[in-house]
């Protein structure tokens, strides 16, 4: 047991050691610019990757609202699905309300 934990910290500390000397030497990025590649996409992805790198509060309002658009579509046709199959989560009764 005691040899697994000097092995162990040996280990560590050599590997605490040599990771500065393994990280890339260059100098340091100041201004990255993050932006999506626009050459390979059409149609409405190019639309939405165009408007990410021109207007990024403007894809976030586009973002968001099609979210929601879309989450609250899958919850009608899921609700429909329910209902079609038999099974209605519209009125449940609960155990105090029954009595």
């Amino acid at each position: 047991m005691a040899f697994r934990f000097k092995l162990g910290a040996w280990s560590s500390a050599l590997l605490l050691l040599l990771s500065p000397l393994t990280r890339a030497a260059g100098e340091k990025a100041t201004d990255l610019v993050v932006v999506a590649d626009t050459r390979v996409l059409g149609g409405f992805n190019r639309y939405l990757a165009d408007l990410y790198n021109h207007d990024l509060w403007l894809f976030a309002i586009h973002a968001v609202v099609l979210t929601t658009i879309l989450g609250g579509t899958l919850g009608l046709l899921m609700d429909a699905i329910m209902k079609r199959i038999g099974i209605d989560l519209g009125r449940k009764k609960t155990a105090q309300q029954e009595h």
